[in-house]
């Protein structure tokens, strides 16, 4: 294992470039199998959940492969299964789930896994195929599923949620008739999943409301297709500029999607400005705590959350934190803590107390944006910073220690003893 060991007190300025997004470019490689013939991805992330979706196409029958920013994936035999092996180490191989019963009629897929930051349960999936025609039947720790051809439905779900959105929507592509999917989760991933499907042959609007309608189609085609920017990454890279006083320029980055997190840090007084390459931000560090609370897409991230309290750390003043999306996702404000924070923890808020002098530390990533949260406070703490457990970290950021060299932090990737 690996871990990151940080020197504080360097200035970030220069440019990087945002990657694709990770939480887009997974679902759409799921659906990539519905398609019968050959897809291209671009702009994808060289990431491990990324190899792994790919291992995980290829034990469904496809053939796949990754180069440079490039994913390719060829139609073929399709397998239903999707092993334990697999699927424990990444939540999102649970969306493999509504493809292989459009297409294939059967699907027997592994509980999903992923980090441990709560409970994140697939009934709505589950209800929401059944509705359309699926059986379920729990089998030694797998979903097993069964249908004649999927028909179109009306399915309100209890809450929104993103891969019971995702799950559904590529299932009704290939299902018979229309398909109405009301409460539906916004995130941009969602939208970017839908153009992809259209992009194929399919018939979907409504995408980036909470009502989707989805005229099933008989068959999709292959595309190519470019993934979108990832939105959380850019916004963990405006906070390693704001908490540094530095100045970087973020490009291949979205827009409109940063809105909610881009509010936010202008409120705490960091400066960003649009250009046509991307975003400019910076801060002479006079910034002011804020209270957040984390809300479903357009409203703040939960993605977001453990990052920007590595920065209120630091801020003038006291601000709040309300965690409304998962129950279980403070674990980071322990190891902040140890480095000189002062967080004070009460159920799902937080109350950060700013203005620390952050201190180095060995500390120990409990996910994979705890683990952001920790190296943004290394990069701002007087001393060395060992970031332990950084395989969490790996699932979501492409090569972050030489993105953040690149613009002036001490930053190595070290085996662990």
């Amino acid at each position: 294992m690996y871990k990151l060991v940080i020197e504080g007190g360097s200035r970030l300025e220069g440019e990087i470039r945002i990657s694709g997004s990770k939480n887009a470019s997974l679902p759409i490689l799921m659906a990539s199998i519905m398609a019968d013939s050959d897809v291209i991805l671009e702009n994808v992330p060289g990431l491990k959940d990324i190899h792994t979706s790919l291992k995980l196409l290829t034990l469904l029958g496809c053939k796949s492969g990754y180069s440079e920013g490039s994913a390719r994936i060829q139609a073929g035999e399709l397998v239903p299964e999707a092993p334990y092996d697999l699927v424990r180490t990444m939540r999102a191989s649970v969306l493999c789930l509504g493809p292989l019963l459009a297409r294939l009629g059967r699907a027997k897929v592994a509980l999903p896994g992923g980090c441990a930051i709560g409970s994140r349960p697939v009934d709505q999936h589950l209800r929401g195929l059944e509705q359309m025609g699926a059986g379920f039947e729990l089998d030694s720790g797998y979903i097993v599923g069964k249908c004649k051809r999927l028909s179109g439905a009306h399915i309100i779900f209890d809450l929104p949620t993103v891969g019971g959105t995702e799950n559904l929507l590529m299932a009704a592509a290939l299902a018979k008739g229309e398909t109405v999917l009301e409460n539906a989760a916004r995130e941009p991933e969602i939208t970017d999943l839908a153009e992809f499907l259209n992009a194929c042959g399919a018939r979907i609007s409504g995408h980036g409301t909470s009502v989707i309608r989805v005229q099933g189609v008989d068959s999709l085609e292959g595309c190519t297709y470019r993934v979108m920017s990832d939105r959380i990454e850019a916004g963990t890279y405006m906070v390693a500029a704001a908490i540094t006083h530095g100045e970087v320029l973020l490009t291949n980055c979205p827009d409109k999607e940063l809105d909610a997190v881009v509010a936010k840090l202008q409120e705490m007084g960091v400066v960003i400005s649009p250009e046509p390459e991307g975003f400019r931000v910076s801060s002479n560090g006079d910034l002011q705590g804020v209270d957040v609370v984390t809300l479903p897409y357009p409203g703040f991230p939960t993605d977001m959350q453990a990052q920007i309290m590595a920065l209120m750390c630091v801020a003038a003043g006291t601000g709040t934190i309300k965690e409304t999306i998962f129950e279980n996702r403070f674990l980071h404000a322990l190891e902040l803590n140890r480095m000189g924070a002062r967080i004070k923890l009460s159920g799902q808020s937080a109350v950060v107390r700013g203005g620390a002098d952050l201190v180095g530390a060995p500390v120990m990533a409990s996910d994979l944006r705890a683990s952001a949260s920790l190296v943004l406070a290394g990069l701002r703490a007087r001393g060395k910073t060992e970031v332990q457990r950084i395989y969490h970290l790996d699932r979501g950021y492409e090569v972050m220690e030489k993105k953040l060299e690149a613009v002036g932090a001490k930053i190595s990737r070290q085996k662990e003893n």
